[in-house]
Protein backbone atom coordinates (compact mmCIF):
# COMPACT_ATOMS: atom_id res chain seq x y z
CA UNK A 1 0.00 0.00 0.00
CA UNK A 2 1.77 3.20 -1.24
CA UNK A 3 2.26 6.06 1.66
CA UNK A 4 0.22 9.39 0.59
CA UNK A 5 1.12 12.29 2.89
CA UNK A 6 -1.70 15.30 2.83
CA UNK A 7 -0.35 19.27 2.11
CA UNK A 8 -2.68 22.09 1.63
CA UNK A 9 -3.84 22.20 -2.27
CA UNK A 10 -1.13 18.92 -2.67
CA UNK A 11 -0.14 15.71 -1.79
CA UNK A 12 3.01 13.46 -1.79
CA UNK A 13 3.05 9.34 -2.60
CA UNK A 14 5.70 7.39 -1.58
CA UNK A 15 5.37 3.62 -2.81
CA UNK A 16 7.68 0.69 -2.06
CA UNK A 17 9.62 -1.70 -4.41
CA UNK A 18 6.78 -4.30 -5.03
CA UNK A 19 4.73 -2.29 -6.48
CA UNK A 20 4.15 -0.80 -9.36
CA UNK A 21 1.77 2.82 -9.36
CA UNK A 22 0.88 4.14 -12.51
CA UNK A 23 -0.24 8.59 -12.42
CA UNK A 24 -2.72 9.86 -14.66
CA UNK A 25 -3.81 13.27 -14.93
CA UNK A 26 -6.44 14.74 -17.71
CA UNK A 27 -6.04 11.19 -19.00
CA UNK A 28 -2.12 11.18 -19.53
CA UNK A 29 0.40 9.05 -17.71
CA UNK A 30 2.31 11.20 -15.58
CA UNK A 31 4.48 8.59 -13.27
CA UNK A 32 4.43 5.16 -13.84
CA UNK A 33 6.66 2.30 -12.38
CA UNK A 34 8.03 0.80 -9.31
CA UNK A 35 9.36 2.48 -6.29
CA UNK A 36 7.53 5.52 -6.93
CA UNK A 37 7.54 8.97 -5.28
CA UNK A 38 6.28 12.30 -6.52
CA UNK A 39 3.64 14.83 -5.74
CA UNK A 40 0.26 15.04 -7.51
CA UNK A 41 -3.08 17.49 -7.45
CA UNK A 42 -5.80 15.55 -5.60
CA UNK A 43 -8.25 16.95 -8.18
CA UNK A 44 -6.90 16.04 -11.64
CA UNK A 45 -5.28 12.95 -10.66
CA UNK A 46 -6.06 9.65 -11.15
CA UNK A 47 -4.20 6.93 -9.33
CA UNK A 48 -3.33 2.96 -9.82
CA UNK A 49 -1.04 0.40 -7.69
CA UNK A 50 -0.53 -2.71 -8.62
CA UNK A 51 1.48 -5.43 -6.77
CA UNK A 52 4.68 -7.07 -9.00
CA UNK A 53 5.40 -9.21 -5.89
CA UNK A 54 4.73 -13.16 -5.99
CA UNK A 55 1.73 -13.76 -4.67
CA UNK A 56 0.77 -17.49 -3.23
CA UNK A 57 -3.09 -18.57 -3.95
CA UNK A 58 -4.49 -21.86 -2.09
CA UNK A 59 -6.64 -23.47 -3.85
CA UNK A 60 -9.33 -26.21 -1.90
CA UNK A 61 -12.03 -28.16 -4.26
CA UNK A 62 -13.60 -31.13 -5.06
CA UNK A 63 -13.74 -33.01 -8.33
CA UNK A 64 -15.40 -36.58 -9.29
CA UNK A 65 -13.46 -39.18 -10.78
CA UNK A 66 -14.11 -41.57 -13.27
CA UNK A 67 -15.96 -44.21 -10.69
CA UNK A 68 -17.89 -41.35 -9.23
CA UNK A 69 -16.30 -40.80 -6.03
CA UNK A 70 -15.39 -37.77 -4.56
CA UNK A 71 -12.05 -36.38 -4.30
CA UNK A 72 -10.68 -33.12 -2.66
CA UNK A 73 -7.69 -31.54 -4.19
CA UNK A 74 -5.59 -29.12 -1.85
CA UNK A 75 -3.33 -26.57 -4.37
CA UNK A 76 -0.94 -23.54 -4.17
CA UNK A 77 -0.37 -21.22 -7.46
CA UNK A 78 1.84 -18.43 -7.47
CA UNK A 79 1.42 -15.85 -9.66
CA UNK A 80 2.90 -12.40 -10.64
CA UNK A 81 1.89 -9.64 -12.78
CA UNK A 82 4.58 -9.48 -15.52
CA UNK A 83 2.54 -6.34 -17.75
CA UNK A 84 1.40 -3.96 -14.36
CA UNK A 85 0.76 -1.28 -16.89
CA UNK A 86 -1.82 -4.10 -19.23
CA UNK A 87 -3.39 -5.18 -15.72
CA UNK A 88 -4.62 -1.54 -14.72
CA UNK A 89 -6.09 -1.24 -18.13
CA UNK A 90 -8.31 -4.77 -17.31
CA UNK A 91 -9.13 -4.62 -13.57
CA UNK A 92 -9.56 -1.84 -11.19
CA UNK A 93 -6.43 -1.04 -9.00
CA UNK A 94 -7.54 2.58 -8.47
CA UNK A 95 -6.67 3.77 -4.75
CA UNK A 96 -8.03 6.46 -2.29
CA UNK A 97 -5.84 9.80 -2.51
CA UNK A 98 -6.30 9.99 1.28
CA UNK A 99 -5.61 6.12 2.41
CA UNK A 100 -3.96 4.80 -0.24
CA UNK A 101 -6.17 1.90 -0.04
CA UNK A 102 -7.73 0.36 -3.24
CA UNK A 103 -11.39 1.26 -3.97
CA UNK A 104 -12.03 -2.58 -5.55
CA UNK A 105 -11.21 -5.93 -4.31
CA UNK A 106 -8.82 -6.66 -7.50
CA UNK A 107 -6.53 -9.52 -5.72
CA UNK A 108 -10.07 -10.79 -5.05
CA UNK A 109 -11.21 -10.77 -8.35
CA UNK A 110 -7.42 -12.25 -9.61
CA UNK A 111 -7.72 -15.20 -7.35
CA UNK A 112 -11.33 -16.15 -8.58
CA UNK A 113 -10.31 -16.02 -11.85
CA UNK A 114 -7.23 -18.11 -11.22
CA UNK A 115 -9.06 -20.79 -9.01
CA UNK A 116 -12.15 -21.09 -12.12
CA UNK A 117 -9.24 -21.73 -14.29
CA UNK A 118 -7.39 -24.11 -12.52
CA UNK A 119 -10.86 -25.82 -11.17
CA UNK A 120 -12.09 -26.33 -14.75
CA UNK A 121 -8.37 -28.24 -15.45
CA UNK A 122 -8.87 -30.50 -12.45
CA UNK A 123 -12.27 -31.47 -12.89
CA UNK A 124 -11.67 -32.33 -16.67
CA UNK A 125 -8.67 -34.67 -15.69
CA UNK A 126 -10.52 -36.48 -12.68
CA UNK A 127 -13.70 -37.08 -15.01
CA UNK A 128 -11.35 -39.64 -16.76
CA UNK A 129 -9.54 -40.88 -14.01
CA UNK A 130 -10.07 -43.98 -11.72
CA UNK A 131 -9.84 -43.38 -8.05
CA UNK A 132 -7.29 -45.44 -7.45
CA UNK A 133 -4.97 -43.89 -10.38
CA UNK A 134 -6.21 -40.31 -9.00
CA UNK A 135 -5.10 -40.95 -5.64
CA UNK A 136 -1.75 -42.51 -6.67
CA UNK A 137 -0.70 -40.20 -9.38
CA UNK A 138 -3.51 -37.50 -9.20
CA UNK A 139 -1.00 -35.18 -7.78
CA UNK A 140 1.41 -34.79 -10.22
CA UNK A 141 -1.31 -35.30 -12.94
CA UNK A 142 -3.19 -31.88 -11.33
CA UNK A 143 0.31 -29.83 -11.25
CA UNK A 144 1.05 -30.64 -14.64
CA UNK A 145 -2.54 -30.22 -16.39
CA UNK A 146 -2.96 -27.23 -14.47
CA UNK A 147 0.11 -25.65 -14.60
CA UNK A 148 -0.01 -26.41 -18.95
CA UNK A 149 -3.53 -25.06 -19.04
CA UNK A 150 -2.91 -21.69 -16.88
CA UNK A 151 0.18 -21.49 -19.27
CA UNK A 152 -2.45 -21.62 -22.38
CA UNK A 153 -4.96 -19.50 -20.79
CA UNK A 154 -5.28 -16.14 -23.17
CA UNK A 155 -7.37 -14.51 -20.31
CA UNK A 156 -4.21 -14.51 -18.38
CA UNK A 157 -1.34 -12.84 -21.02
CA UNK A 158 -4.50 -10.53 -21.62
CA UNK A 159 -4.16 -9.48 -17.89
CA UNK A 160 -0.29 -9.70 -18.22
CA UNK A 161 -0.23 -12.18 -15.09
CA UNK A 162 2.16 -15.27 -15.06
CA UNK A 163 2.09 -18.44 -13.20
CA UNK A 164 5.04 -18.97 -11.78
CA UNK A 165 4.34 -22.50 -9.65
CA UNK A 166 2.12 -24.78 -9.37
CA UNK A 167 1.66 -27.22 -6.20
CA UNK A 168 -0.71 -29.64 -5.19
CA UNK A 169 -0.42 -30.20 -2.16
CA UNK A 170 -2.84 -33.90 -2.07
CA UNK A 171 -5.74 -35.45 -3.46
CA UNK A 172 -8.13 -37.04 -0.64
CA UNK A 173 -11.21 -39.47 -1.19
CA UNK A 174 -13.88 -39.04 1.28
CA UNK A 175 -13.28 -39.91 4.90
CA UNK A 176 -15.12 -43.09 4.77
CA UNK A 177 -13.78 -43.96 1.11
CA UNK A 178 -10.58 -43.18 2.86
CA UNK A 179 -11.66 -45.49 5.41
CA UNK A 180 -11.98 -48.09 3.14
CA UNK A 181 -9.34 -48.04 0.54
CA UNK A 182 -6.85 -48.70 4.05
CA UNK A 183 -8.71 -51.24 5.18
CA UNK A 184 -6.98 -53.54 2.56
CA UNK A 185 -3.79 -52.03 3.19
CA UNK A 186 -3.88 -52.50 6.98
CA UNK A 187 -4.77 -56.06 6.27
CA UNK A 188 -1.60 -56.22 4.75
CA UNK A 189 0.52 -54.50 6.56
CA UNK A 190 -1.35 -56.51 9.80
CA UNK A 191 -0.71 -59.92 7.80
CA UNK A 192 2.53 -58.79 7.45
CA UNK A 193 3.50 -57.74 11.30
CA UNK A 194 1.71 -61.25 12.11
CA UNK A 195 4.06 -63.19 9.84
CA UNK A 196 6.93 -61.69 11.31
CA UNK A 197 5.58 -62.30 14.58
CA UNK A 198 5.23 -65.78 13.54
CA UNK A 199 8.61 -66.32 12.14
CA UNK A 200 10.19 -64.87 15.12
CA UNK A 201 8.07 -67.04 17.38
CA UNK A 202 9.19 -70.06 15.28
CA UNK A 203 12.91 -69.01 15.23
CA UNK A 204 12.66 -68.30 19.39
CA UNK A 205 11.12 -71.88 19.47
CA UNK A 206 14.05 -73.13 17.52
CA UNK A 207 16.49 -71.31 19.22
CA UNK A 208 14.89 -72.74 22.53
CA UNK A 209 14.96 -76.48 20.64
CA UNK A 210 18.58 -75.42 19.82
CA UNK A 211 19.40 -74.69 22.96
CA UNK A 212 17.77 -77.24 24.96
CA UNK A 213 19.13 -79.75 23.01
CA UNK A 214 22.39 -78.16 23.31
CA UNK A 215 21.81 -78.09 27.18
CA UNK A 216 21.09 -82.13 27.10
CA UNK A 217 23.98 -82.82 25.21
CA UNK A 218 25.67 -81.05 28.19
CA UNK A 219 23.94 -82.94 30.39
CA UNK A 220 25.09 -86.55 28.87
CA UNK A 221 28.65 -85.31 28.46
CA UNK A 222 28.87 -84.40 32.06
CA UNK A 223 27.24 -87.38 32.84
CA UNK A 224 29.21 -89.51 30.70
CA UNK A 225 32.85 -87.86 32.31
CA UNK A 226 31.21 -88.17 35.46
CA UNK A 227 30.29 -91.92 34.95
CA UNK A 228 34.28 -91.85 33.52
CA UNK A 229 35.45 -90.09 37.19
CA UNK A 230 33.51 -92.56 39.02
CA UNK A 231 34.86 -95.64 36.97
CA UNK A 232 38.14 -94.08 37.55
CA UNK A 233 38.13 -93.65 41.38
CA UNK A 234 36.56 -96.90 41.64
CA UNK A 235 39.62 -98.19 39.49
CA UNK A 236 41.88 -95.64 41.85
CA UNK A 237 40.24 -97.31 44.59
CA UNK A 238 40.17 -100.71 43.75
CA UNK A 239 43.95 -100.31 42.99
CA UNK A 240 44.81 -98.40 46.34
CA UNK A 241 43.01 -101.58 48.17
CA UNK A 242 45.05 -103.76 46.34
CA UNK A 243 47.96 -101.73 46.82
CA UNK A 244 47.44 -101.69 50.77
CA UNK A 245 46.39 -105.30 50.79
CA UNK A 246 49.72 -105.96 49.14
CA UNK A 247 51.49 -103.96 51.30
CA UNK A 248 49.66 -105.59 54.42
CA UNK A 249 50.44 -108.71 53.53
CA UNK A 250 54.38 -107.91 53.04
CA UNK A 251 54.29 -106.14 56.64
CA UNK A 252 52.09 -109.22 58.20
CA UNK A 253 54.54 -111.25 56.35
CA UNK A 254 57.49 -109.32 57.62
CA UNK A 255 56.02 -109.46 61.07
CA UNK A 256 55.16 -112.68 60.90
CA UNK A 257 58.81 -113.62 60.21
CA UNK A 258 60.44 -110.71 62.63
CA UNK A 259 58.39 -112.77 65.22
CA UNK A 260 59.24 -115.85 64.33
CA UNK A 261 62.72 -115.22 64.47
CA UNK A 262 62.82 -113.38 67.71
CA UNK A 263 60.77 -116.61 68.97
CA UNK A 264 63.57 -118.92 67.66
CA UNK A 265 66.30 -116.57 68.90
CA UNK A 266 64.44 -116.03 72.18
CA UNK A 267 63.88 -120.03 72.26
CA UNK A 268 67.62 -120.87 71.58
CA UNK A 269 68.76 -118.36 74.31
CA UNK A 270 66.29 -119.60 76.82
CA UNK A 271 67.47 -123.32 75.49
CA UNK A 272 71.01 -122.08 75.96
CA UNK A 273 70.17 -120.75 79.46
CA UNK A 274 69.02 -123.98 80.49
CA UNK A 275 71.39 -126.19 79.04
CA UNK A 276 73.90 -123.71 80.64
CA UNK A 277 71.53 -123.73 84.08
CA UNK A 278 71.31 -127.90 83.44
CA UNK A 279 75.35 -127.68 83.05
CA UNK A 280 75.68 -125.90 86.34
CA UNK A 281 73.39 -127.48 88.33
CA UNK A 282 74.85 -130.62 87.34
CA UNK A 283 78.31 -129.70 87.90
CA UNK A 284 76.76 -129.00 91.54
CA UNK A 285 75.35 -131.76 91.75
CA UNK A 286 79.06 -133.51 90.52
CA UNK A 287 80.74 -131.59 93.05
CA UNK A 288 77.71 -132.50 95.89
CA UNK A 289 78.16 -136.07 95.02
CA UNK A 290 80.98 -136.77 96.34
CA UNK A 291 80.34 -134.79 99.88
CA UNK A 292 79.32 -136.29 103.06
CA UNK A 293 75.55 -136.65 104.11
CA UNK A 294 76.21 -134.31 106.52
CA UNK A 295 78.04 -131.66 104.97
CA UNK A 296 75.45 -132.19 102.34
CA UNK A 297 72.50 -131.21 105.20
CA UNK A 298 74.78 -128.53 106.51
CA UNK A 299 74.30 -126.83 103.27
CA UNK A 300 70.70 -127.47 103.13
CA UNK A 301 70.48 -126.08 106.09
CA UNK A 302 72.30 -123.02 104.93
CA UNK A 303 70.40 -122.87 101.34
CA UNK A 304 66.97 -123.17 103.57
CA UNK A 305 68.12 -120.59 106.04
CA UNK A 306 68.89 -118.22 103.42
CA UNK A 307 65.50 -118.91 101.87
CA UNK A 308 63.49 -119.12 105.31
CA UNK A 309 61.37 -115.66 105.66
CA UNK A 310 62.54 -113.30 108.62
CA UNK A 311 61.94 -115.21 111.88
CA UNK A 312 61.03 -113.30 115.02
CA UNK A 313 61.30 -115.96 117.21
CA UNK A 314 61.60 -119.53 117.17
CA UNK A 315 61.66 -122.96 119.69
CA UNK A 316 63.74 -125.73 119.81
CA UNK A 317 62.77 -128.22 121.59
CA UNK A 318 64.86 -131.58 122.63
CA UNK A 319 62.54 -133.69 120.05
CA UNK A 320 64.01 -132.06 117.21
CA UNK A 321 67.63 -131.49 118.34
CA UNK A 322 67.98 -134.89 119.26
CA UNK A 323 67.88 -137.08 115.45
CA UNK A 324 70.03 -133.82 114.55
CA UNK A 325 72.37 -133.84 116.87
CA UNK A 326 72.83 -137.94 116.13
CA UNK A 327 73.38 -137.20 112.87
CA UNK A 328 76.37 -135.21 113.41
CA UNK A 329 77.68 -138.08 116.05
CA UNK A 330 77.90 -135.25 119.03
CA UNK A 331 76.95 -135.67 122.09
CA UNK A 332 72.95 -135.72 122.62
CA UNK A 333 71.80 -132.57 124.55
CA UNK A 334 69.40 -132.38 127.15
CA UNK A 335 66.10 -131.05 126.34
CA UNK A 336 65.74 -127.17 126.63
CA UNK A 337 63.61 -124.23 125.45
CA UNK A 338 65.54 -122.34 123.55
CA UNK A 339 64.37 -118.25 122.11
Amino acid sequence: MADITRYPFARHLRSSATTHVQHLSKGKVVHTGVGQSFWFRPLSAVLAEIPVDDRELPLLFHARTADYQTVGVQATLTYRFTDPGLAATRIDFSVDQATGRWLATPLEQIAGLLTEAAQQHVLDLMAHTPLTDALTSGATASRDRIAAGLGEDRRLADIGIDVVSVRVVAVRPEPDVEKALQTPARERVQQEADKATYERRALAVERERTISENELQSQIELARREEQLVAQRGTNARRQAQESAAAGAIETTAAADRDEKLAQAKANGTRAMGEARAAAEAASLAAYRDLPQEVLLGLALKELATNLPRIQSLVLTPDLLAPVLARLGGPALPTANAR
